[in-house]
């Protein structure tokens, strides 16, 4: 038989050679936006609303089709006929073929602000994605590192109880923390495995891709604070909405004319004249078709599109004030866990690895029993997840401050 090693060795090849033979995606934060912009469905499939704009803009303002009129008459003999052949044209009297251009364009433009609302909106979904990979690593990270020292500390306890110099109860507690804090990793493996499906779909992956996330978390940095609404594919298409919305009132109020129409006709007529046989006449003219405003002179939607303008201009400069006041509450959730960072940093996670380290050698000296020992590990651990999850809070609140302030 082969010694067991060998086995090992054996199992280990054969598990690299599996995963060097799948794919896998390796992703950070600064590729995102690329990889969104190349590889998500959803977002393909939203340019084609561009084409569809661009389809509409090439079909507006133009005349309608000319009309051709034809009309032949006989008598009961066909001894007597007329022959009518007319071409008439419908033609607006306002501008409403440049108003309904104009419409088309500033629709073909916000149609282009509204795909990259969506992409500011789906690249601010998988870094939040990827920033709590990264957090869920780090911690994963932290309670290897603790279960290390736990594994270290059991075994020199496991030792000094089969010498008879310390307590088997001590022993199994010590093996029972090891195992409490490898179950917090499973915990932690479940978590990741949720993220992770929740980021490939935005990264545009299929079925079976596996993906990296690279990078750590950065230290806290406090952006700057220039808020400018303009700078946000939403508040651009409000604003375009805006500028639709008067358009559109300046369309209804032509619309209050329907268009005039204009032809041409010719007629050949053929009448028996007794007794001097039959006469054949030849007839040229224009026609003229005017409408009168008398019933309809479209007031109800004028109306309707003057309180649309009312109410988009409204919605604009609500969007731009959320704005604003969304990015300075992502900015001030940044200051406060900056704060609480530092202060874990200088004071609170050295006063507590201190304390631990502490109530380890006043075990050693049997000074103290082993719960103390495992209460000071435990705050030690406690405060080193506090300091992880504080900054996974401070960067998921940088994604937000920078998708509001339209940087992706």
């Amino acid at each position: 038989m082969y010694p067991l090693p060998i086995f090992a060795l054996i199992a280990l090849l054969t598990l690299n050679t599996r995963l060097m033979s799948e794919p896998c995606l390796v992703i950070n934060l600064k590729g995102v936006t690329e990889r969104i912009r190349a590889q998500n469905p959803d977002l393909a499939a939203a340019r084609f609303r561009i084409d569809e704009a661009l389809g509409r803009m090439k079909q507006t303002g133009r005349l309608k089709n000319p009309e051709l009129e034809t009309s032949l008459e006989n008598n009961a003999d066909f001894r007597e006929g007329k022959l009518e052949v007319g071409f008439s044209q419908r033609f607006p009297i306002t501008g409403r073929l440049s108003l309904e251009k104009g419409i088309s364009v500033t629709e073909l433009k916000s149609a282009e602000a509204e795909i990259c609302e969506m992409e500011r909106q789906l690249v601010a979904g998988a870094k939040t994605s990827m920033i709590r990979v990264l957090a869920i690593r780090q911690r994963r990270e932290l309670l290897r590192n603790q279960i290390a020292l736990a594994s270290e500390f059991s075994e020199k306890l496991s030792a000094a109880s089969k010498k008879g110099e310390g307590s088997a109860l001590d022993a199994a507690t010590a093996r029972l923390e090891v195992a409490s804090i490898s179950a917090q990793i499973r915990q932690l493996d479940a978590e990741e495995a949720a993220a992770v499906g929740e980021l490939k779909p935005l990264l545009g992956m299929h079925a079976g891709e596996s993906i990296s996330v690279g990078g750590t978390l950065a230290p806290p940095s406090i952006p700057e604070s220039d808020v400018n609404p303009a700078l946000r594919p939403d508040f651009q298409a409000a604003m375009l909405e805006v500028d639709a919305a008067r358009q559109g009132m300046d369309l209804q109020q032509a619309l209050r004319y329907d268009d005039v129409e204009a032809g041409l006709f010719a007629a050949a007529e053929r009448t028996e004249d007794v007794p001097n046989g039959y006469d054949n006449e030849g007839i040229f003219g224009l026609r003229f078709r005017i409408p009168l405003p008398l019933w309809n002179n479209n007031e109800g939607a004028i109306e309707e599109a003057n309180a649309t303008h009312e109410r988009r201009k409204l919605e604009a400069t609500a969007l731009a004030r959320h704005i604003r006041l969304e990015a300075e509450s992502d900015r001030a959730q940044m200051i406060q866990w900056a704060k609480l960072i530092r202060e874990l940093d200088e004071t609170l996670l050295p006063l507590a690895a201190e304390q631990s380290k502490a109530a380890s050698d006043a075990f050693d000296q049997s000074q103290t029993n082993i719960l103390t020992v495992f209460r000071a590990r435990e705050k030690s651990l406690q405060l080193a997840a506090t300091r992880l999850d504080a900054l996974r809070e401070f960067h998921l609140a940088r994604v937000r401050h920078e998708a509001s302030l339209g940087n992706h």
